[in-house]
């Protein structure tokens, strides 16, 4: 009897460790913020979309390089409101004079505020003053995690409250792209969001982190949800402090109670198409969705500048004159 608990002992203990290494190995693969994401290199899903014509490609180009050259932002910072006390970084491209128009615009996974000329340009275009933030773990911010949108939802209150400090009639679009778009929907069921906030654009975002992560798993390895995922949020609770079944746009967006235009490119296989109507559907305030056809994962405008801006515009001037 002694041996068969010795036995059946040394096997908890075996699996046990087994469970923590696969966990740990799937969060440093997906959500340290300090290891190099490998799998994104050459990746197929993230290959530039054949419908991107490469003239239209080029004038762009050339003209996120002259806003570049003539607009020098500003740096802001503000301190994360969890224990962790991370200072993060932003960017500002304020107007002389925006009749009170700002822009948030977050960047996605790995990538940051730098990155993200072609979408503050069009904003500062409008007339409106433009913060662009580094999220946790990302470019000159603090953070040794991705949060995935889920603690950035709550930095996102503060860079919102940091314009309000500076501009108290501020009216605010929230914009993001890819992980930036998840951030922004998140944000939007946020109970104390403030009313300045009064659009946002969401752009290739996910539906929940845990679904773009089975995705990603059988993709990439050909494994199932359990025990990898399970494993791996486990590791998320004790190293990051959150949940990936929790972390989810759906249900943010269905508590919302700010205007969202969905965007999507029908060729996007990284976060798939299909995630579209989900948080589509999930939402209940004045919305609408921009499906552009050829375009892959985060290349809608880059596939069609014209109809994407013609929209973005059509809808976010509803709510900010």
């Amino acid at each position: 009897m002694k041996k068969t608990f010795i036995i059946l002992g040394s096997i908890v203990a075996i699996l046990v460790a087994v469970y923590g290494l696969v966990g740990n190995y799937f969060y440093n693969f997906a959500l340290n913020a300090e290891r190099e994401k490998e799998f994104l290199t050459g990746n197929p899903h993230l290959a530039e979309s054949e419908a991107v014509l490469a003239s239209v490609a080029e004038e762009a180009k050339i003209a996120d390089e002259l806003f570049k050259k003539h607009n020098e932002p500003s740096r802001l910072n503000i301190v994360s409101s969890d224990k962790l006390q991370l200072n993060l970084n932003g960017y500002l491209y304020e107007q002389e004079s925006s009749d009170h128009k700002w822009a948030i615009v977050a960047h996605g996974y790995t990538d940051s505020a730098v990155n993200m000329t072609r979408y503050v340009r069009n904003f500062h275009e409008k007339g409106y003053s433009v913060l662009t933030p580094d999220l946790r773990g990302h470019g000159e911010s603090e953070g040794k995690y991705i949060g995935m949108g889920w603690h950035d939802r709550k930095d996102m209150l503060l860079w919102i409250d940091k314009i309000i400090e500076m501009d108290s009639e501020a009216e605010i679009v929230l914009f993001g792209i890819s992980m930036g778009g998840a951030t922004v929907m998140m944000t939007s069921g946020e109970e104390d969001l403030p009313s300045n906030v009064k659009v946002i654009v969401e752009d290739s975002g996910y539906a929940t982190v845990s679904d773009v992560f089975v995705y990603q798993l059988d993709d990439l390895f050909g494994l199932p949800e359990f025990p990898v995922i399970n494993a791996a949020n486990t590791m998320t609770k004790l190293r990051a402090g959150y949940d990936l079944y929790e972390a989810s746009a759906v249900d943010q967006v269905a508590k919302s109670q700010t205007p969202i235009l969905f965007i999507h490119g029908d060729a996007d296989t990284f976060v798939p198409y299909e995630m579209l109507d989900e948080v589509y559907n999930a939402a209940t305030v004045d919305k609408e969705k921009l499906i552009i056809e050829g375009a892959g994962h985060g290349d809608a405008e880059k596939v069609d500048p014209l109809t994407y801006w013609h929209s973005v515009w059509g809808f976010v001037d509803t709510y900010i004159d």
